[in-house]
């Protein structure tokens, strides 16, 4: 306990050197912690929202259609629906189908992606359809109601109620073509979803396919993004009597999304390893600095007795007492800037459009951040860390210091 003593009162002998040092480490703190939980609420919010209009937290998928996309890849759902959905952590199970087509109208043609719905299961977890009202929506799953893509209905020159045709290639190579009606407008905020996007009801799609009751995907929603550990064996095991079929993570299914975010964070990662560098040479210099302020003192220290060994324990103790008063006060004001971005967040919207895309997905413009509570205590702990290890050269200075030279320093 002594030590300790000793080794805070020394760090306030220069109170304005010591207060430097603490708030650099602090503040460091504070950003690392806070710009973190922004990121890890933005990509959580970016992943539910991929998820959901995508291929949903776990996929289901026939052979190696997550990587071809080929539309022959389709199966039977039977019972599978009703059995991953009784499962206690799944919100819902989209069966959906997709076929590359064409759609015309009396004046344009263009390239589109029939996707198959069941209407009612969609609207109540899909992103894209959560502001269409519901005169606009998809009223069954085998009629003629049909939502475009807001650009490619313009393409079209096409108006709510107009009549246009999709033609796609059926099983048997043969081409299948039926007659829609604009039942309403999808404005997803992603250009090339926005051009292509027919959605249609799925057992529509899947006759003119020569697949009746079959699909290329079942898209698992769950309650919780963190029950996907847990969930993804529990539905491998449902559908491992099919061994044609695979469950997939959401990491798998949209490589694309998860290639993005990973490649983000990494960059990040980059800044708070600089940032906490930089940091680690004021702590180095703080505590050198001090060391060689003392000489003269150490010296006399170690002419009356006191063991190299001792004088290194010293520099740690002050260092870990620094570091110590930084997690302190770094994870107060850590935890406060991550309340309010939080509560109030980043508004962008002076700046951005109404939505932006990245990795294919669309999130809001407004950034608001998540707790990870642990991940602010590993940080914490590591700052501790990071000001030790940043004493150990000081500490072995102070241990090599010679009481006779020691004596003449001035």
């Amino acid at each position: 306990m002594d030590l300790f003593s000793l080794a805070w009162k020394n760090l306030w002998r220069n109170r304005r050197r010591t207060l430097i040092t603490l708030a650099a480490l602090s503040l460091s703190l504070m950003l690392v912690q806070g710009f973190h939980n922004l990121s890890f609420g933005v990509y959580a919010r970016m992943v539910d929202s991929g998820v959901r209009a995508g291929s949903g937290h776990i996929a289901v998928y026939r052979g190696d259609y997550a990587q071809s996309r080929n539309e022959k890849l389709s199966f039977a759902a039977d019972d599978l629906p009703q059995k991953i959905a009784a499962l206690p952590a799944v919100q819902a199970v989209l069966p959906r189908v997709y076929l590359p087509g064409l759609a015309q109208s009396s004046r344009e043609s263009r390239g589109i992606l029939l996707t198959g719905v069941d209407p009612a299961a969609e609207l109540a977890v899909n992103p894209f359809l959560r502001h269409q009202p519901k005169e606009q929506m998809l009223r069954s799953a085998d009629g003629r109601d049909a939502l475009l893509g807001s650009k490619l209905m313009q393409e079209l020159k096409l108006g709510l109620g107009d009549k246009f045709v999709v033609t796609v290639q059926n099983r048997d190579g043969e081409l299948a073509s039926e007659l829609f009606r604009i039942r309403g407008v999808v404005k997803t905020g992603i250009r090339d979803f926005d051009r292509s996007l027919v959605m249609v009801g799925r057992q529509r799609a899947a006759a003119m396919a020569g697949i009746p009751g079959q699909v290329q995907e079942l898209a698992v929603i769950l309650k919780r993004a963190a029950a996907e550990a847990a969930t993804l064996p529990q539905i491998a095991g449902i559908v491992a009597g099919r061994p044609q079929l695979h469950a997939l993570s959401w990491q798998q299914a949209m490589p694309n999304l998860a290639n993005a975010i990973r490649l983000d964070y990494s960059s990040q990662q980059f800044i708070f390893v600089v940032i906490l560098l930089i940091v680690t040479i004021g702590v180095v210099n703080t505590l050198l600095m001090s060391v060689m302020e003392r000489i003269r003192e150490f010296g006399v220290i170690l002419a009356v007795g006191a063991s190299p060994g001792r004088l290194r324990r010293l520099v740690l103790a002050e260092a870990l007492l620094l570091g110590l008063a930084a997690l302190v006060v770094g994870s107060l004001l850590g935890s406060l800037l991550t309340w309010y971005l939080v509560a109030v967040g980043i508004d962008l919207r002076n700046y951005m459009p109404d939505a932006m895309e990245f990795g294919g997905v669309v999130f809001e413009p407004v950034l608001r951040a998540t707790w990870d509570i642990a991940w602010m205590v590993r940080i914490a702990l590591y700052v501790v860390g990071l000001a030790l290890l940043a004493s150990l050269y000081p500490a072995v200075k102070a241990a090599r210091i010679s009481p006779v030279e020691a004596m003449r320093h001035y």
